[in-house]
């Protein structure tokens, strides 16, 4: 059958994508079962954890969900009796559930919790208190019997201060712990400190060298685990500690042209796991994942497994990993590993896609006005049909948040129902994205709004410069500081037909004004400080320019973002009408920084195919 671009029939309905797109939180090995955390769209997107039995451990309407740093992380665990501690997305306290019975707070209300560990029978945790001025965080112990639930004091603190915290762990005696920690006035991903500190009264705590320090592990009481990027590449150290102090020397473990880490914007994450046996199993990321086990000579083989993209290694048990994240041959899952066997167990998600609906990604490189732009190309793909002989396909360029983050060509029903419908996709890694190192990641300093702009500018324009996409049909799609991007290379204009811009930002002071604690001083190291980079902020800013915009654009925002507030989305609008620019504005109660509803994902999504198919001029097929 033969149809044009755009109106290709698809079995990707919004409604089918909204149901296979849960979000996994995290999994543990709990005795003989494997628990994770898994959204529920049809339920507001609440988080609930599963068991591998096949019960719901945390019963609606109870959701585990943190806000600490306002993403959160790290929001349940569990020990090994089978007890889960959770963060409740209502209160941000921390409950107990034990088997059979009810769940019971553990901390008092007020502060927000994450980054939750069970270790040696004790309960660790993040805090934060925004009520308080300035707001005061903490790395705490909580007690497990509830004593805490209604008198703070009951609860321990090892770290106290206006700055953040992030990775509590303790070492195996229980005698020390370990932390990450960073002053805010950078983010954690250009400076973060590791200190470690006895727990009983006697050694003095210790400030380890470090430069961007992520997840300390402890494998003894004498030998840390961590990593950090000296060199440009988060790479594995190994710091052995006098047993007398806590003064020692730290070794480059692996040495590679591959992260072992990421941006710290959520407080679970894990991008390795010691095994008793002294071997570790790592994330090695180059634009996409690879796991990889070190042995303990230092020698690394790569794991034969589906994920490759954002992964995360959650729990070991004996010779046992398990690894949750996305894949470019599945759809998310968690996968059970056996080191020594080899095999691989699909916990959940996990299933394979058909090639002939969901190719491969295609990484591309095109150049830039600054270096190489990295990118993953999605062609339209529908072995039911063709396109008229000539017929160029249009195509969404994907601009991801962050802007310190990064996509990794990963398998998407999200992208599959545009492809299918003859629809192409190109998700740019622009220059600040991580995943290629400090270099690439640094050159978004003081550039925002520039270098992002050039990047996806340029990746489009090769895109039709090579005969791939139509140039009179390409459209730039993006959230948060994604949507920044779509408006500042619509102001640029010459290159999109239409933007679609979710809860993105219009106007920088207006962002400064507004920006909650973590992100208080991102701005600055992206642009410049205030007051003396005022003129900058004003010339950056899209709503400044709002009259240069002369396509279609698309907006839409959580009534209740509080990273990114309706104003941004609402001054934009209101410029873009002013100008009597084609505008549509859709606001969505209930949602915050990031669409969680089912309801939610499936309207935005037909919206933004109507929008297309109406600025493109095709009939989008139901």
């Amino acid at each position: 059958m033969s149809s044009t671009y755009g109106s290709w029939p698809s079995p990707f309905s919004a409604a089918s994508v909204a149901a296979s797109a849960p979000r996994i939180d995290g999994a543990r090995f709990v005795g003989e079962e494997i628990w994770w955390g898994e959204s529920v769209p049809a339920e507001g997107g609440r988080v609930t954890v599963r068991s591998s039995s096949g019960a719901e451990i945390l019963p609606g309407p109870w959701s585990a969900r943190s806000r600490v740093h306002e993403y959160g992380g790290g929001a349940w665990t569990t020990d090994a009796e089978g007890t889960l501690f959770f963060v409740d997305a209502g209160d941000q306290r921390v409950y107990r559930l034990a088997p059979g019975s009810q769940p019971v707070p553990l901390t008092p209300a007020g502060p927000a919790h994450g980054s939750l560990r069970v270790q040696h029978g004790r309960l660790l945790a993040v805090r934060e208190d925004l009520a308080l001025e300035p707001a005061l965080r903490a790395i705490i112990e909580i007690p497990v019997d509830g004593s805490a639930a209604d008198d703070r004091s009951a609860i321990r603190v090892f770290a106290e201060g206006a700055t953040f915290f992030a990775h509590p762990a303790l070492s195996p005696a229980g005698t020390r712990i370990a932390w990450v920690e960073w002053s805010g006035t950078e983010m954690p991903w250009d400076s973060a400190s590791l200190l470690i500190d006895s727990v009983d009264a006697g050694d003095a705590g210790a400030l380890i060298p470090t430069r961007a320090a992520l997840q300390p592990e402890w494998v003894s009481d004498t030998e840390l685990l961590y990593a950090d990027d000296p060199n440009g590449r988060w790479q594995l150290q190994r710091l052995r500690l006098d047993a007398e102090t806590l003064r020692g020397e730290a070794e480059e473990i692996t040495s590679t042209d591959a992260d072992t880490g990421y941006g710290l914007w959520v407080l679970g994450n894990r991008w390795y796991q010691p095994v008793a046996d002294g071997r570790i199993v790592a994330v090695r990321t180059n634009g996409r994942d690879e796991i990889i086990e070190i042995a303990v000579d230092g020698s690394t083989r790569a794991l034969d497994v589906p994920g490759d993209g954002h992964v995360s290694v959650d729990d070991v048990a004996g010779s046992r990993v398990l690894l949750s994240g996305n894949s470019s041959t599945t759809t998310p899952g968690v996968w059970s590993v056996d080191l020594d066997s080899g095999e691989v167990v699909t916990v959940t998600g996990g299933e394979p896609v058909d090639t002939d609906w969901m190719p491969p990604a295609a990484p591309i490189l095109v150049d830039g006005a600054h270096g190489s732009v990295h990118a993953f190309a999605y062609a339209p793909a529908n072995p039911e049909v063709e396109a008229p002989h000539g017929e160029l396909p249009p195509y969404v360029v994907f601009v991801h948040g962050g802007p310190t983050a990064h996509v990794t060509g990963a398998s998407s029903a999200a992208i599959a129902f545009y492809t299918s419908r003859g629809i192409g996709v190109l998700d740019v890694n622009y220059g600040g994205s991580t995943g290629y190192g400090r270099a690439y990641r640094g050159r978004l300093h003081g550039q925002w709004g520039v270098v992002d702009v050039d990047d996806v500018i340029a990746a489009a324009r090769g895109l039709a410069d090579a005969g791939l996409a139509d140039p009179a049909r390409i459209a730039i799609r993006g959230s948060s500081a994604g949507g920044w991007t779509v408006l500042s290379a619509l102001v640029r204009g010459g290159t999109f037909a239409a933007g679609i811009s979710r809860y993105g930002v219009a106007d920088l002071r207006m962002l400064a004004e507004h920006s909650h604690g973590f992100e208080e001083h991102y701005i600055t190291g992206l642009v410049g400080p205030l007051p003396e980079a005022e003129a900058l902020y004003i010339e950056r800013s899209p709503l400044s320019h709002a009259d240069r915009i002369d396509v279609p654009v698309l907006l839409m925002q959580g009534a209740d973002d509080r990273v990114v507030p309706p104003s941004q989305s609402e001054a934009i609008r209101d410029a873009l009408a002013a100008s009597g620019i084609d505008h549509e504005y859709v606001v969505y109660p209930g949602e915050g920084h990031g669409f969680r509803s089912g309801t939610t994902i499936v309207n935005a999504l037909e919206r933004e195919l109507a929008f297309l198919g109406r600025v493109f001029g095709f009939t989008p097929s139901p």
